[in-house]
């Protein structure tokens, strides 16, 4: 069941998701070769806490880190670890927040040091494809037509969106109704209503869209070996169109 916020619920999403767009800037700021994923979750933690704001991640369906960090053809779910970051790495920093039992949720992909054309290409057209989605959440759109600007946007650089794992609605918990596929048909699904928040958030493969979790029970990576690349933001659909609430203000 979708479930339409309430304007005092929205405010609550905006400061959630705010604060995860805040630390986000912080962990990317602080990404260089050298670093590891372990250390960039230890911040998120402590920018948590300065924020006074529980992580969303940690505790979930049993994950144990606060922050996924997603290196290279690792899709989504990658796990913090003490491998350092090499120049020429792509990385995924998804990441989730509760402020007053309200859900922030948004991810960013960040090069490490100088990464090959194809890599930065390959990020443009998914951050691009995100906001060609996010322009279609309007109110008496339908689903289908955020989920096919998604596609097209991806599909026409030659690039694929993964279908095994999609976006979805974000309130007092974070995966809601509906969800939200990265490929699809305009024109079909639920009706877009003032009131919904949606986390829209293409996964996107420099190679085919096929993927397989390792067997840690959580790493996503491309069946392939190719490269992946996955933006995120939570937005709200009101009667003045979508409202980006993981945008830095």
């Amino acid at each position: 069941m979708v479930v339409l916020k309430l304007p005092e619920e929205i405010s609550r999403l905006r400061t959630s998701n705010r604060i995860v767009a805040e630390i986000l800037a912080e962990l990317k700021e602080r990404t260089k070769p050298g670093v590891t994923t372990r250390e960039l979750n230890r911040l998120a933690e402590e920018l948590s806490r300065k924020s006074r704001v529980t992580p969303a991640f940690k505790g979930y369906r049993g994950y144990p880190f606060a922050l996924c960090t997603s290196v290279n053809g690792e899709v989504v779910h990658g796990m913090p670890s003490d491998r350092p970051l090499l120049a020429g790495n792509i990385l995924s920093l998804d990441f989730g927040v509760i402020y007053k039992g309200y859900y922030g949720d948004a991810a960013i992909t960040v090069p490490i040091g100088n990464v090959s054309e194809v890599a930065m290409r390959l990020m443009r057209v998914t951050e691009q494809s995100l906001y060609e989605g996010i322009e279609k959440a309007l109110a008496g759109n339908r689903l289908g037509d955020i989920s096919a600007a998604v596609q097209g946007c991806v599909e026409k650089a030659g690039f694929s969106v993964v279908r095994d794992f999609v976006g979805h609605g974000i309130g007092k918990s974070m995966h809601e109704d509906p969800q939200i596929p990265n490929y699809g048909a305009a024109g079909r699904g639920i009706e877009l209503r003032p009131g919904m928040v949606l986390a829209i958030e293409p996964m996107v493969n420099e190679g085919g869209y096929r993927v397989k979790v390792l067997s840690d029970g959580w790493t996503v990576v491309t069946e392939d070996g190719s490269l992946s690349a996955h933006f995120e933001h939570s937005v709200a659909i009101t009667d003045n169109g979508p409202e980006i609430l993981s945008r830095l203000q």
